[in-house]
């Protein structure tokens, strides 16, 4: 049985609410000059439209979206956040962890969990992360690398207790037959971002997957398209894909807006996965990279 799901990344929805000035003390005020002097002129809602159509069209059998949805963590932006995140459809068919521009600052991580808990509620009744969600034979494993960090640091952090929990989860899974697909925004490999920007704990991570497997782990933040491997049990690799901001214009400074698409197949001798990759060109059309087996 054949399962398709569609990955973007690093929404960066604007334009920003304009903020009072209570709401631009601390780390805040410094995020908006970013977004007024350098994002606005990157990110696209137009290109963004055009991606998501394009995205459904395709008719994925489930969306994962990894954060960095809004930019420095309005109440304002986290409503508007909510509403886009609506039209990929419903919570059933969507999965949501957020990044580090969504957890910003401490005072927007409660309101960022009321709001999409329908997209990052496990199956039944589980709260927290990891959660996971099982579909057409594929376990949908997020875990949750946003923290608020100072001024000018964009890194990440999983924690031990998230950790300890992702490998329960991935024995678990793996015992139900299950392939198993990791999501998280920050990248979650040693080297994966530059300094103060990757995720601290990239190390024990590994030697979570090294333990426990994957067969696929996916993640945004730097806002380019990657792929990377983890050493797993046995000989066997976990691919590490990441993917380009899905607002970014055309001609700027990152990569064009682009999504991915992974084709989950189960075969007699184990799982395929190929990969293909939908994105912007120069000339404002999308286009299809060559699908690409990864595992």
């Amino acid at each position: 049985m054949s399962f398709l799901l569609a990955h973007l990344s690093d929404a960066h929805i604007g334009p920003i609410p304009r903020p009072n000035l209570a709401e631009l003390l601390g780390k805040r005020a410094t995020g908006y000059a970013n977004w007024l002097y350098k994002r606005a002129g990157q990110h696209d809602m137009g290109v963004l439209a055009r991606i998501v159509a394009d995205l459904k069209a395709q008719t994925p059998d489930h969306v994962l979206m990894t954060g960095d949805i809004v930019n420095i963590g309005l109440a304002a932006e986290i409503a508007q956040a909510r509403d886009w995140l609506s039209t990929l459809g419903s919570p059933q068919q969507v999965s949501f962890t957020p990044g580090n521009h969504d957890a910003y600052v401490v005072e927007a991580t409660q309101l960022l969990r009321e709001t999409f808990a329908p997209w990052t509620t496990g199956d039944g009744t589980q709260n927290g992360y990891p959660y996971v969600r099982k579909r057409g034979g594929v376990a949908l494993i997020g875990l949750d690398s946003g923290v608020p960090t100072g001024p000018f640091i964009a890194s990440g952090r999983l924690g031990p207790e998230q950790l300890a929990r992702l490998g329960v989860l991935l024995d678990r899974t793996r015992a139900e037959g299950l392939t198993r697909v990791v999501f998280v925004h920050h990248p979650p490999n040693v080297g994966g971002a530059r300094i103060l920007r990757g995720l601290d704990d990239a190390g024990a991570f590994e030697a979570v997957i090294a333990r426990h497997g994957a067969e696929l782990i996916l993640h945004g933040h730097n806002h380019k398209p990657s792929l990377s491997r983890i050493a797993g049990p046995h000989g066997v690799d976990a691919p590490v894909v990441g993917v380009a901001s899905a607002s970014a214009r055309p001609g700027g400074h990152y990569p064009a807006a682009a999504y991915n698409l992974f084709e989950i197949l189960r075969e007699d001798r184990g799982v395929r996965i190929t990969m293909r990759r939908r994105e912007l060109n120069v000339a404002g059309e999308i286009v299809e990279t060559p699908a690409v087996a990864i595992g």
